[in-house]
This record gives C-alpha cells, sequence and structure tokens, in this order.
C-alpha cells in the first residue's frame, strides 16, 4: 500500500510520548546500575579515570574510539591538518595536479607512521593486482584479490607481513591491518573498472593515487575507482552556493556529538556492562533490551563521527564521498542495514546486484546474497561469531523476499486492497516490529559477543514472555510508526505526486443535452491502474 498512508495526530503524539517514557525508563536503569557498580573488578581496566569535575569515571571499553578522541588525538589531527593545508595550496597553484599531491603526501605520511617496508609492502599489493586487471577478466580479479585479503585474515600469514613492519607502538596493529585492508579492497575496485573499460587500461599511476589518498587509507570508507577518478580528477573545482557553509555545520554537528557521547560514556557505561555476565543476570528486563539497543546505537553514531570527520576533509577537496551509515533506529529491514555505507556500496556494485539482478529472483537473490555475505565475512575476519552473524543476516534478507512474495498471492492481495492504507500500515508495522528486533540481536552478536546476545534473547522471549515481551513490541511497533511518518513526510517532499486540476468541461450544445451526463459516468466507471500505487 501507498507509504503516504497518513495516521492520525493524535495517535502519532501518543506514539511519542510512549517511546519516550521507555527510552528515559531504560536510561535511568541503566543510570542506576552504572553508578552503583563502577568499582566491581571487572570494571577497572574498561572504566577509568573521566574528567575530573565531572567526579566519575570514564567508559573506555571502545579502543577505536578512544584513539580518535583521546590517545592519538593530536597525531590524527596533525596529519589531516597538513594534508588539507597542502591540498589548498595546490589547488590554488596548480588544481591539475591535485591528485599527485594527494598521492604524495599520502605516502609520505605513512612512511613517517610506518616505515619504507610497510610502505614497500602496500606497493607489491597493488603492483600484483594491477598486473593481474590487465587480464581483464573479472573472475581472476576476483580470485586474486579475495585471496590477497585472506593472506591478511589468516595465520601464517598474518605473522610472515606483519613482521616487515618494525616498531611497536600502540597504535601500529590498527594501522596495519587498515591500511592493507582497505588497500586490497581499492585495488579490487580498480581491478574491476579497468575490466569494464573497453578502450586501453588505466595507468598505474591513477591507481595509486587512489590508493595513498590519505584521508581515507587507514580507516576508510571505501569510495569506488570510478567515483574517485571522476571527482580527482574533475578540472571544475567551483562550489555551489552554501557548500562551505554546509561543510562548516556538519563539522560543527561532528563536534557536538564527539562532547556529546563523551558525557554519555561517564554517565552510562554502556560498552563495559555487556562484558559482565553476573551483573546481566541481575538487571531487569527493560534495561537489558534498552543496553542492547544502546549498544547498537553507539556504534553507528561512532561510525558516523568517525567518517563524518574524514569526509569533511574530503569535501574540502572537492569530492563526494560515501554517506554515513543510516541510522539503526531508522532500520527496520534487512535490506537497508548496514553499518558502512562504503563497504555496502562496494559489494552492491560488484557483488549484489551484479549476481542479483532486479532482486525479484528467488535464486538470484539468493546467489547474490551468499557470495555479499561470504566476503563480509572474509572481510571481518573468519571466526564462528562472523560466520553465524552472517548466515543469520543473509537468512534475514532472503527471508523478507520470501515473505514479500508470499503475501503478494491471493487472498493477502484482495484482503489489502480490501482494508485502508492506514490499516495496512498499522499491520506491517507489526511485523516490521519483530524484524527490528532480529536485525538488533543479529548485529549484537558480532558487536558484543555470543553469550551477550544469548542472554537478551532468552530474556526477551523465553524468561521475560508474556510481559516484557508483549511491553518491548509494543514500543517497537510506535518507534516503526514514527520512522514511517518520516518517511512517509520525505516522500512527500521528493514526490509530491500533485492531483493534476480538472479539465474544464465543455458546455453541452443545445444539439445534444446528454454529453455531460455521459462524460460523468464513463468517468465514474473508469477503472484504476493499481500500478501508479506506489509500494511501501
Amino acid at each position: 500500500m501507498g507509504v503516504k498512508a497518513a495516521l492520525p495526530r493524535y495517535e502519532l503524539y501518543f506514539y511519542n510520548v510512549v517511546l519516550c517514557m521507555a527510552m528515559l525508563w531504560a536510561a535511568r536503569w541503566i543510570f542506576d546500575v552504572s553508578s552503583s557498580s563502577s568499582n566491581r573488578k571487572t570494571f577497572k581496566t574498561s572504566v577509568q579515570s573521566g574528567w575530573y569535575y565531572s567526579g566519575r569515571k570514564m567508559d573506555t571499553a571502545d579502543v577505536e574510539w578512544m584513539m580518535w578522541f583521546s590517545t592519538f588525538r593530536e597525531h590524527i589531527i596533525f596529519a589531516l591538518s597538513g594534508h588539507v593545508i597542502f591540498a589548498k595550496i595546490c589547488t590554488l597553484l596548480a588544481p591539475q595536479y591535485r591528485s599527485l599531491v594527494f598521492m604524495v603526501y599520502g605516502m609520505l605520511a605513512v612512511f613517517t607512521s610506518m616505515g619504507w617496508a610497510y610502505v614497500t609492502l602496500i606497493l607489491s599489493h597493488c603492483v600484483l593486482l594491477y598486473s593481474i586487471s590487465l587480464v581483464k577478466l573479472r573472475w581472476l580479479c576476483f580470485v586474486a584479490g579475495l585471496t590477497t585479503l585472506a593472506t591478511f585474515k589468516m595465520e601464517p600469514f598474518i605473522s610472515w607481513q606483519a613482521g616487515f613492519v618494525s616498531g611497536s607502538f600502540e597504535l601500529r596493529p590498527l594501522l596495519f591491518y587498515g591500511g592493507c585492508g582497505f588497500t586490497i579492497m581499492r585495488c579490487l575496485s580498480f581491478a574491476l573498472e579497468n575490466c569494464e573499460r573497453k578502450d586501453g587500461n588505466y595507468s598505474i599511476l591513477e591507481l595509486l593515487k587512489y590508493n595513498f589518498y590519505l584521508p581515507f587509507f587507514y580507516f576508510g570508507p571505501i569510495m569506488t575507482f570510478d567515483k574517485f577518478y571522476i571527482q580527482a580528477n574533475n578540472p571544475n573545482l567551483t562550489r555551489k552556493d552554501g557548500e562551505m557553509w554546509n561543510i562548516s555545520i556538519q563539522a560543527l554537528l561532528n563536534l557536538g556529538v564527539i562532547m556529546i557521547v563523551a558525557v554519555i560514556l561517564h554517565f552510562m557505561y554502556i560498552l563495559t556492562i555487556p562484558s559482565d555476565m553476573k551483573l546481566l543476570k541481575h538487571i531487569s528486563d527493560w534495561a537489558l533490551a534498552g543496553l542492547a539497543y544502546l549498544n547498537l546505537v553507539y556504534d553507528w553514531v561512532k561510525t558516523a563521527v568517525m567518517f563524518g570527520v574524514i569526509n569533511t576533509v574530503s569535501r574540502l577537496d572537492h569530492l563526494d564521498p560515501p554517506k554515513p551509515p543510516k541510522c539503526i533506529t531508522m532500520l527496520y529491514v534487512f535490506s537497508e542495514t548496514h553499518f558502512d555505507r562504503g563497504i555496502n556500496d562496494f559489494l552492491c556494485n560488484y557483488v549484489y546486484n551484479y549476481l542479483g539482478g532486479k532482486h525479484d529472483n528467488v535464486l538470484d537473490e539468493l546467489i547474490g546474497s551468499l557470495c555479499t555475505f561470504g566476503i563480509t565475512a572474509l572481510w571481518l575476519g573468519p571466526s564462528w561469531v562472523v560466520f553465524i552473524w552472517a548466515f543469520l543476516n543473509c537468512f534475514g534478507l532472503n527471508f523478507e523476499l520470501w515473505i514479500a512474495k508470499f503475501f503478494t498471492m491471493e487472498p493477502f492481495i484482495s484482503i489489502e486492497m480490501a482494508i485502508s492504507e492506514s490499516m495496512s500500515r498499522r499491520i506491517r508495522a507489526v511485523f516490521n516490529a519483530f524484524n527490528f528486533w532480529t536485525i538488533v540481536l543479529y548485529n549484537v552478536l558480532v558487536l558484543n559477543s555470543l553469550e551477550f546476545a544469548n542472554l537478551v534473547a532468552k530474556r526477551l522471549l523465553l524468561k521475560g514472555f508474556p510481559f516484557t515481551t508483549i511491553t518491548v513490541m509494543f514500543v517497537t511497533y510506535c518507534l516503526i510508526q514514527l520512522i514511517k511518518e518520516r518517511e512517509r513526510r520525505q516522500a512527500l517532499i521528493d514526490d509530491p505526486d500533485p492531483i493534476p486540476p480538472p479539465a474544464p468541461t465543455p458546455a453541452p450544445t443545445p444539439t445534444d443535452p446528454s454529453t455531460t451526463q455521459t462524460d460523468a459516468a464513463a468517468a465514474a466507471t473508469q477503472p484504476v491502474d493499481p500500478n501508479k500505487q506506489k509500494a511501501e
């Protein structure tokens, strides 16, 4: 049914009130647990001294967040600031060489931080995959790229390649694996785009420019080669009206979110509590559900902020980087679930859409999704938890297609056409609420632990049934309706679909007094084309 189906305002107000009360209640429970458990033995390693004037300790369990915005904050700011300064000078003096300057600065920064042996290792992988791309066989490029990626995920190849990097500073392992992993994915994107090029080949210099662009080098996001090549070599460097203002606002917004997250980590230890199974057994079902949900929200915020900082720098370089991931709060279908839009675009462009076609055939969808999640599992690093996560998400994605096809059959399609659009929206939201929590549980599995995901599932579905289950699903239903309302309003903005004014009716002539009645009868009996109705 139409996505523009509206609900009464009082109903939406009720959903807002219920959702706000539920979130405040869950936050109060987590705050109380954090305050009373800050001195537990299991918290000593991850809950450490925070801001002096706050009088509270800080949750430091997320190494990546602490690295970006605490431990190595000055180093990252220095490197990115240098890139911005050199890029601006080059853009003013010799804009035709700006992509070359990006490459030179990136190689110098990588050499300074990791040494010449690491740069040599990266260059060897670039040369290898470039040589294979000259053959212009997609399957061979995939085999070579994924095999090379596997050498950074499995022993003894990991230890052998890590031996090329000297030094033992704290950030070294993260930079090593981040730079190598993203390098392989970028080289694979280059190789696949080179296969599609009909006239000649891209030069290896274009690959090096693409790979050693510093803002994307260590931490991503992945920008496919075809987009980077066009934008980095675009001679037109004029900005749209208000573009610098939007970039400044985005930078200030990222700074504000960083401060808010820092405050939250001082008062709610949402990252450390899931690791203490003894403590989790004593907190309420509602606090446990809120904890699982907030862990996913936090991971989305972290990804959005980290990529937001990098994207701000790349937008100053006149690039259009991948957008931040869609908020987990807005996700209730598997087909839109992702935490890294760069990786998602890469997989959709080269694997999922290439093999899945239009995603309306069950077999093609199964093959495309299996290959997509297989590569994702390799990217994340093969382990039983990752394999379980990949299987469950692959099943959820295909199950959605099966259910959608099933409900387009009779008598379901006739029943839906017989009820109002608002009632159809309410019924769909009930099913979406269950889908939402399967997405939460599947992703909590890989973000936290198998034990935590198992405990949340048992408490919500088995031990807490029926009261906790019904309550959580009802609150989730309210959330889904608010999401759908936002989507409805956005759809009206994007495609208002105005009703054209009626054509003027000519006055009946004296010789044919029945003209008006005949036209009215014909208009009343004319069938409505159901294909013009947008599917939700």
